[in-house]
């Protein structure tokens, strides 16, 4: 058998527009662009960016790279990242700006507070520390632009988090990772963050957009307090352990929310399918659904027993949360629905831990 070969690895925004501003003021600076332009990585490693723009502009420069995510599904891959720098007064330090295509922070609870350009901690220090390398002295406005950014967002969590007009600027280690899972619980985390900065005292995590609109329907809640978990419930569950609301609804379809009773924290199909002898034990021994094909199959023999196995399949798959979420002051519930968002079984909403869970308030 034909070995695959690796995944190829990419760049994240951060580490593009650190590259474009380095190339930028490198030209303010000493006259000419470098192309390619080789910035210093988080981690000590160093990587070489090709230009796609290059020019001189009215108290300024500008130059842009081609964001490359190599082989991951990013839906930045292959756009714009420019960056113009332009002269301060002297004394004034680094500015940074969003230009056309960047977002603008609008929310509490993200590193960036509200009013400022949606560029992360990180990639801001790795800009700084760039011009640094070119001179001594950097009085600058950084603005960083990303045509059709605008567009792009709506395919991401900004809007949800309040991040408006555009993309953010973003990366740890400069390094987009194929099919990272650190990313998506990333989001994950954001998101709680925002929704606890915003006072909100439920928040619900779905396995998926129909379960999302089935859960926000039923229980009203606005948009921020959505988390999409994905199969990433142990990572939400995690998190806010250590980050608790006052209520926590887990929701999904019926086939994910029956790993989730079996024990499973990562309900991605990879990590393994249903235990179909373990439903039929939770259903008391009904015939067939150890021998059935889905979830869904199971759930179907038992309503013709007479037993309803996805009010069972809840209350399990609460149990296996609420061992996660131990310690938190914190009330949960579970709700299972069918593929086309029908509310299929419930568990009763509990306090995971004795004592009453904590109220948040607006400030």
């Amino acid at each position: 058998m034909t070995q695959k070969p690796p995944l190829r690895r990419g760049w994240t925004t951060g580490a593009c527009a650190t590259a474009a501003a380095k190339a930028a003021f490198t030209a303010l600076c000493h006259g000419a662009f470098p192309d390619p332009v080789t910035i210093t990585l988080p981690g000590g490693a160093t990587a070489a960016f090709a230009l796609a723009e290059a020019r001189l502009v009215e108290g300024g420069a500008r130059a842009a790279i081609v964001k490359d995510a190599g082989d991951d599904p990013d839906v930045t891959h292959g756009a714009l990242v420019q960056a113009t720098v332009l002269v301060r007064p002297a004394g004034h330090g680094i500015r940074f700006l969003a230009g056309p295509g960047v977002g603008m922070v609008t929310r509490p609870g993200l590193p960036i507070p509200p009013g400022e350009p949606a560029i992360n901690p990180v990639p801001r220090r790795m800009i700084a520390a760039a011009l640094a390398e070119v001179a001594e002295d950097v009085d600058v406005d950084v603005e960083l632009s990303i045509p059709d950014g605008e567009r792009i967002a709506r395919q991401t969590l900004n809007p949800r988090l309040g991040i408006v007009g555009g993309l953010s600027i973003l990366g740890t280690t400069g390094v987009v990772i194929p099919f990272s899972c650190a990313a998506w619980i990333d989001s994950i985390h954001r998101g709680i963050d925002v929704a606890r900065a915003m006072g909100l005292g439920h928040v619900a995590g779905a396995t998926g957009r129909t379960s999302e609109a089935a859960v926000q329907t039923l229980y009203g809640l606005p948009e921020v307090a959505l988390i999409e978990m994905g199969d990433f419930v142990g990572g939400m569950l995690k998190y806010l352990r250590a980050h608790p609301v006052s209520r926590v609804t887990v929701a999904g379809g019926i086939g994910k929310m029956t790993k989730l009773a079996q024990g499973r924290l990562d309900l991605h199909s990879k990590r393994g399918g249903v235990d179909f002898s373990a439903l039929a034990a939770l259903a008391g021994g009904v015939a067939g659904i150890a021998s059935a094909n889905t979830a869904a199959e199971a759930i179907g023999l038992a309503a013709a027993a007479g037993v309803d196995l996805a009010d069972a399949v809840a209350r399990q798959a609460w149990t296996v949360a609420a061992d996660v979420l131990d310690g938190a002051m914190t009330e949960l519930d579970v709700v299972v629905f069918d593929a086309g968002g029908q509310l299929l079984g419930r568990s009763d909403v509990k306090p995971v831990h004795g004592g009453s869970p904590p109220r948040n308030r607006r400030r």
